[in-house]
């Protein structure tokens, strides 16, 4: 189960490039129900979403570059790009998701939560802005129609 919040952001946090950070690149084979292949770094994966905004079940698979290769090219929409920075918000991670390509300058900031107690009780740090969680426009799966 991935129970998370996504946010849009005011500013970017001070010292951005002290924190670790992916280079992911994900299309969608299908959006209902979502089917996503995913580069992260060297590792590939294809990851099925169910239904669901804050929470919803999340299931990882592992793929080879060749089969992330294959796969590539049978998805609907645009491939995503992002650099995806991880900020330690105590107990919490912020992985802050820098979109390029056509969907910049879109900046997105999700923390993942063990429970949906948490994710309510979640008090964002400043720099934060609009809480985008409920608002199915900011799925990856969905953006990646929109900027077509």
């Amino acid at each position: 189960m991935e129970i998370e919040r996504k946010f849009t952001v005011k500013a970017l946090p001070e010292n951005l490039d002290s924190y670790p950070f992916h280079l992911i690149e994900q299309a969608y084979l299908n959006t209902d129900p979502v089917l996503r292949i995913r580069r992260q770094d060297d590792e590939y994966y294809l990851t099925y979403k169910g239904k669901g905004l804050m929470a919803r079940e999340e299931y990882n698979l592992p793929l080879n570059q060749s089969s992330y290769e294959h796969l590539l090219p049978k998805a609907d929409g645009i491939c995503i790009s992002k650099k995806r920075y991880l900020i330690p918000w105590d107990p919490y991670t912020i992985e802050l998701d820098v979109f390029e390509k056509s969907l910049a300058p879109l900046i997105i900031a999700e923390v993942e939560f063990p429970s949906i107690e948490e994710a309510n009780a979640f008090t964002p740090p400043d720099w934060f802005d609009q809480d985008v969680t409920k608002d199915p426009a900011y799925h990856n799966s969905n953006l990646s129609r929109r900027a077509l």
